[in-house]
């Protein structure tokens, strides 16, 4: 049988879509089921939180009243991030008759609560640990909350900036240029001329993830679009809708489970973004209830103490028998390697000794939760301080390379630390989660319209929504489980993009040209932004 021929085609009348689009509401179920769901939460929230704040001692309200600030300006960045990149998700079922607008944005919401509620929270890290070292070993300082608020206020500005002219930029690029903003300021304010505090392998990393990904989304959706042509010889895939009539079964049912799949996966990568910095917020302003994860059980601190010793003997093999002991304390020690990425003999004494005392001081007390308040932010600096050192070790010159049994040992021993220190309560995913599905049911519209009728020159096909679709989840999902913070609004409107090339469509330049603009300006205008804000919030904070 032969591939059936696809010719481009003049978009038809957008009547019955419009009409769609403008009796978007959620409904009176939709509506019922989205606040049930709100005053559910809120009260799980309150719950929770009012729970972890009972281990605080009240001696002031200014860290709660910054608490309440941080939080509601973070949330509001999940808000912003939901109506902006969620609908990129539901562009495509609305434009192929999948489904009513009011359906797929309550359909997205939800799989976006989902998302965010089962991430697994190594983006949220990738993500701060671009911030400068610094930041994790002084956050009670409060001229250091400068770089998360500058952060958070550069990212919702242009977030908005672009929403309100229809651009679909992507939160992930904002948020990672507002960083860099901030992480590069803090460096110029310090003096630090060679920017040895910052992670360059690992803002190569999520830079890299930023820029492979659009081209991933725009030739594999035009590789899947043409296995379509193989496999599936039904014409009327390859077509453009007729009136408000609905796809085949078949596809509908691909088109509503990829556009499920791409709410999840951005739940479960975007929200995370927001997540850490949520975090230091916490350990910031109630270090005593935050530090440290208090639901360790003493089984875990039982093992960590097993895999203590391993770890210990793992770095013994390494020193120098004949070495005199360092004369700096371990923490001092290990601080300076961190925060200046430069290795010398003394690291490896250091961080055994620093293995030692953890393993004393958290087996003295039998759990997490029974270290005194006082000590909680300094035990977290502590595992911080050896973690990161174990992090960067391998990739550090100068330092010895690893047998793989002790490296195996080491990288266990390093797991156990960041499930003390590297982890997010159930309430701040569930409020993250809130905040983005929220926003998916109010702003989505503006991008929803740029993604279905202004990429290509002709109306989007059943089999063109398809492709970009599958090809965003399943990109989305694998960069999550590598723990790198990739964009929906990149991946699928390059997918868009790709199948509309694939299919001869032609592409509408003066919006991919917009696209490309908002794209290329967004992380040096982010990232200008955030750096003069940080200068301005820590003026004001002197």
């Amino acid at each position: 049988m032969a591939t059936p021929v696809i010719t481009p085609q003049v978009a038809p009348s957008t009547s019955s879509l419009e009409a769609k689009l403008a009796k978007s509401s959620p409904g009176k179920v939709g509506t019922l089921a989205f606040l049930l769901l709100l005053a559910g939460g809120l009260l799980f929230i309150a719950e929770r939180l009012s729970a972890d704040l009972a281990l605080v001692p009240s001696h002031s309200l200014f860290p709660f009243i910054l608490l309440s600030i941080a939080l509601l300006i973070a949330l509001g960045f999940e808000f912003v991030n939901g109506f902006l990149d969620t609908a990129n998700a539901v562009a495509t079922v609305i434009y192929t008759h999948s489904l009513d607008p009011h359906v797929a944005v309550v359909f997205s919401g939800m799989l976006n609560f989902l998302g965010v509620l089962f991430s697994s929270g190594t983006v949220a890290f990738a993500i701060v640990g671009l911030l400068p070292a610094h930041l994790f070993l002084s956050i009670d300082k409060r001229s250091d909350f400068s770089m998360v608020f500058a952060v958070l206020v550069a990212a919702i500005v242009w977030n908005l900036a672009t929403w309100w002219k229809g651009l679909p930029v992507s939160s992930s690029h904002t948020m990672i240029g507002s960083i860099l903003g901030v992480a590069l300021a803090y460096q110029v304010q310090q003096g630090a001329g060679s920017f040895t505090g910052l992670d360059w392998s690992q803002i190569k990393k999520v830079l890299e993830a930023l820029l492979i990904s659009p081209v991933v989304g725009f030739l594999f959706a035009g590789i899947v679009l043409v296995l379509f042509r193989l496999a599936a010889r039904d014409p009327r895939l390859y077509r453009q809708p007729e009136g408000s009539t609905p796809p085949p079964f078949y596809i509908r049912a691909l088109l509503i489970l990829t556009c499920g799949g791409v709410s999840y996966a951005h739940g479960s990568n975007d929200g995370q973004k927001g997540m850490g910095l949520i975090m230091l917020i916490l350990v910031g302003t109630v270090p005593t209830a935050f530090a440290l994860n208090h639901h360790l059980s003493t089984r875990d601190v039982q093992s960590f103490a097993a895999i203590s010793t391993q770890a210990s003997t793992a770095v013994s093999h390494y020193l120098n028998p004949h070495a005199s002991s360092p004369t700096l304390d371990p923490e001092d020690q290990l601080n300076r390697f961190v925060t200046t990425r430069v290795y010398n003999p003394s690291v490896l004494p250091a961080l055994q000794r620093q293995i030692d005392n953890l393993r004393a001081e958290t087996a003295a007390y039998g759990s997490i939760s029974r270290i005194p308040t006082t000590m909680q932010s300094t035990v977290r600096t502590q595992m911080y301080l050896t973690g990161e050192t174990l992090r960067l070790l391998p990739t550090t010159p100068g330092a010895p390379a690893l047998y793989s049994g002790d490296a195996a040992a080491l990288s266990t021993y390093r797991g156990y630390l960041d499930r003390s220190t590297h982890f997010i309560p159930a309430w701040v995913k569930v409020a993250v989660a809130l905040a983005l599905g929220l926003g998916t049911m109010v702003g989505w519209k503006r991008i929803v319209i740029t993604v279905g009728e202004k990429i290509g020159k002709t109306h989007l096909t059943y089999a063109q929504g398809a492709a970009a679709q599958l090809v965003a989840m399943c990109t989305i999902l694998v960069a999550d489980t590598y723990g790198l913070p990739v964009s929906t609004t990149h991946v699928l409107n390059s997918g868009i993009a790709g199948t509309m090339t694939a299919n001869g469509s032609g592409l509408q330049w003066a919006t991919i040209r917009n696209i490309a603009m908002a794209w290329v300006f967004t992380l040096p205008v982010a990232a200008l932004l955030s750096g003069s804000l940080f200068w301005l919030f820590s003026h004001l904070a002197a």
